[in-house]
Order: C-alpha cells, then sequence, then structure tokens
C-alpha cells in the first residue's frame, strides 16, 4: 500500500551528502542523474531535436551530462546557460560537454525543451522565467530536470510563473512539490530515477492498496459491519452508506430518528452493538444540542470512528479513545481543527494528527493524510470533477468500510483517498456523486 518516498529538500540533501560521505562522489551521482533523465527524454521525445538550459547549480550540471548523453545517442543538441557552472561536479560536467554552450537569451527554440535551470531548493523567483515562458511556447515538449523552475520543493508554491510540463523527471525520490498544488498541475507525467541514493522516508505518494478478498468463511459481519448516523439531512448520511456499501461492507446500519430515509440500509438501532466494527458520522448531522448529544454518543461507545462535516465544527476531545479516529476535513472545516496553519499542508496534516490524535485525511485538489506518529501521504492529483457536493460524503463511506474491515486507521484512510480517487477516473467527466458509488465495485476490483 505505501507507494514511491517523498523527501523535503533538506532531506534528499541530506541523503546525497551521506552517499558522498560513504564514497560515492557527486560527480558519480551526478552522472547518473543526467543519463538516466537522458534515457527517459530519448524514451519519450524519440530523436527529436533537444535545447538543453543550465543554471549554475547542480541542476544545470545534470543538464550538461543530459547533453553529452543525448548526443552520444545522436540526438541533435543546443545548450543555453543561464551563467557559469559555480559548484565543482557541474564545472566537471561542462567540461565534459564538447559542444558550445550559447547564453539564454541567444538560445534557438527546439523541438524539445529540458528545463534544467533550477531544481530542488530554490527559495526566490526566477529571473528568466520570461524567457523560460517564450522557449516553452515553441516547444512540442517540454521536460523539467527535478522540477520545473520556479517551483518550492517542499510547499509546491509557486515562486514565479512556470510553463506546463509534459514530463518530470527527478532523482532518488519524489519531492512533496510534484504532488502539492499549485505546482502539480505543472509537472506532467512523474519519472523518478534511481540514482543509487539510499532513501529513508515517512513521507510516501499513496499506492494502490492490496485489499482482501472474502473467502468461503466469511459473512456479512465477517466482513466489516458500519454503523453511520443520520441526523438534521439524512441524505448525506444514505450517501456514506451507499458509497460504504459499494466499497465492500459486509453489513451497514444507518440509524436516524427520521423514518423518511432515501436508500436506507437498515433503520434505527444502537450504536452500541458489539458488532458494528466502525462508526461514521457528521455527514449532514447538523451542529446545535440534538447533534452535539449525538456525537457525544459515538463518541462514548469507544468504537473506531470516522468524522466528517459537521462533527468537525463539534468536536470534542479526542485524546482518550481507546482507538484513533479518522478525521476527513476540507480546507475549510480543516480551519476548525488547527490554527497554526504555517507550513506546507504536510506540516499542518501533521500537526493536526498529533493535536487531536487522530488521523487526518486533508481533502482537496492535493489530499494529505497524516497519523499521531508522524507519517504522511500524499495522493497524486484527482480529477478535478470531484469538486461535487456529496463527493466528500462517499469518501467517508469508503474510509468507514476500510476500517471496518481491518484496516489500520492510517492504512485505512490511505486506501480509501486511492479508491475515491480511482473512482472518479473510472466515472469521468462531469460525475456526481451516484456516479462514483457505482463506480467503486471497478476501483475495488483493481485492488484485489
Amino acid at each position: 500500500m505505501t507507494g514511491r518516498p517523498i523527501l523535503t529538500a533538506g532531506e534528499m540533501r541530506a541523503a546525497e551528502d551521506a552517499a558522498i560521505a560513504a564514497g560515492t562522489p557527486a560527480e558519480v551521482l551526478m552522472e547518473r542523474a543526467g543519463s538516466a533523465a537522458a534515457e527517459a527524454i530519448r524514451r519519450y521525445a524519440g530523436m527529436a531535436p533537444a535545447l538543453i538550459l543550465c543554471g549554475p547549480g547542480n541542476n544545470g550540471g545534470d543538464g550538461y551530462v543530459i547533453a553529452r548523453r543525448l548526443a552520444e545517442a545522436g540526438v541533435p543538441v543546443q545548450v543555453a546557460a543561464l551563467a557559469e557552472p559555480k559548484t565543482p561536479a557541474a564545472r566537471a560536467a561542462r567540461e565534459g560537454w564538447m559542444g558550445a554552450v550559447v547564453a539564454l537569451e541567444e538560445a534557438q527554440p527546439a523541438s524539445v525543451l529540458v528545463d534544467a535551470l533550477f531544481g530542488t531548493g530554490l527559495t526566490r523567483g526566477l529571473d528568466a522565467a520570461e524567457r523560460l515562458a517564450e522557449l516553452a511556447a515553441q516547444a512540442q515538449v517540454r521536460v523539467a530536470v527535478d522540477l520545473p523552475s520556479g517551483v518550492a520543493t517542499d510547499d509546491g508554491a509557486l515562486l514565479s510563473p512556470v510553463p506546463d510540463f509534459d514530463l518530470t523527471i527527478t532523482f532518488g525520490s519524489l519531492k512533496p512539490a510534484h504532488l502539492l498544488q499549485p505546482a502539480a498541475r505543472h509537472m506532467g507525467r512523474l519519472v523518478v530515477a534511481d540514482i543509487g541514493v539510499p532513501i529513508v522516508s515517512t513521507v510516501h505518494e499513496i499506492a494502490r492498496p492490496k485489499l482482501r478478498t472474502p473467502g468461503p468463511d466469511d459473512h456479512k459481519y465477517s466482513r466489516g459491519y458500519v454503523a453511520v448516523a443520520a441526523g438534521e439531512m439524512p441524505g448525506a448520511a444514505a450517501l456514506c452508506s451507499a458509497a460504504a456499501l459499494r466499497a465492500g461492507a459486509g453489513y451497514v446500519r444507518l440509524t436516524a430518528s427520521d423514518g423518511n430515509v432515501p436508500n436506507a440500509v437498515v433503520q434505527g438501532g444502537s450504536f452500541d452493538d458489539p458488532r458494528v466494527d466502525a462508526l461514521l458520522i457528521g455527514p449532514g448531522l447538523g451542529r446545535g444540542p440534538q447533534a452535539r448529544a449525538l456525537l457525544d454518543q459515538a463518541v462514548a461507545t469507544g468504537k473506531p470512528l470516522i468524522l466528517d462535516a459537521d462533527a468537525l465544527h463539534i468536536l470534542p476531545s479526542l485524546a482518550a479513545l481507546p482507538e484513533t479516529p479518522i478525521l476527513t476535513p476540507h480546507a475549510g472545516e480543516f480551519a476548525q481543527l488547527l490554527a497554526d496553519r504555517s507550513g506546507s499542508k504536510v506540516d499542518q496534516a501533521r500537526r493536526a494528527a498529533a493535536q487531536h490524535k487522530a488521523v487526518i485525511v486533508y481533502k482537496g485538489a492535493d489530499t494529505v493524510i497524516a497519523a499521531p506518529d508522524g507519517r504522511a501521504a500524499i495522493l497524486p492529483p484527482s480529477p478535478p470533477w470531484l469538486a461535487s457536493a456529496g463527493t466528500g460524503d462517499v469518501l467517508a463511506g469508503i474510509a468507514a468500510a476500510m476500517r471496518a474491515s481491518g484496516l489500520e486507521p492510517f492504512e485505512a484512510a490511505c486506501a480509501a483517498a486511492w479508491l475515491h480517487r480511482r473512482a472518479a477516473q473510472l466515472a469521468g467527466p462531469a460525475l456526481i456523486a451516484d456516479d462514483l458509488v457505482a463506480a467503486l465495485p471497478q476501483a475495488v476490483a483493481e485492488c484485489l
């Protein structure tokens, strides 16, 4: 279920420094990076003429290696430099390129543009952003080395205008900006090249989960029993219930005092049923005294909880719960959970998880999931059609089904986010929440 590792700029720098201290010269790492990138470019763009833009640091050094490797393969190559190399490894790479180098202002457009100006660690805007945009607009294929120039590595901010790239090739591991918005929308296809640097990370990309296939001895209760609490707007809870069923729960009970609930599986009953494996409350709950009493009753059960929507606005203390709950806020709801909004979305999600002793699913175009123990995961960009009413209720229902199936809270949340995104891809443009529910069985089938 764990996907590709993600490192911040500082963490990647420390990993490279450790590899160098262990005996691998920086020049060797650069040769590996440039060679891997050149191979990826050739596989993607063929033998089309390429313009390589090189900056003064090690990202530019990668560019000189790319130029040499492409030229050796027979690709027509032009190299343009923003400035002379400033690091020993970059200077060595420049010396290895035997062709001409022109100033960035003198570069001629080519079919393939390779941006090796600045990569990981950039802290200010790109002075040459306008020139980069001009050359990118005239290319058929645009490739970024490590990161598009102008992107902040750790939080995905745009330090200056950034063109849209078709391919981004990074080294060792993903960086947060590859998956965090607004930077993520500019990346295109992501390729991670192994350059022989050992990577250890507590942050990963969310990958397709491996779900358990029911066996001949399973029955409706052993596959996961979900209780969903309906409140003032029971239709939201009914949607959660349908999603939980379609995500594989064996039994879903929708508790409601109002008998007129659409699509209810079972109405009435108590939260205290010992067979209940996960309890979902919040969508359509309301925020008045009755809603607070219902939420208190749910928390008092000690059952594994999934809390969403209104429950996040009237949240009681969760610190003493025997089971780590899952909270699924969007940006507006997240503001109720955490006052300190400094740092990246990953930083914020981790602080909220530690503060509330809960797994946080910080939803959005770049969903981030964090656990109280410091683990975090980022979901690859999801279809923008998910910005539709009710889709968050579907995610909460999936998370309840995953938790009821026996997955631990962090793993359940990651599996739910992946299934939600995949269902959206399957449902296609102009989807509504019901389309997501209908697509869930196919998404689940891909994980068995």
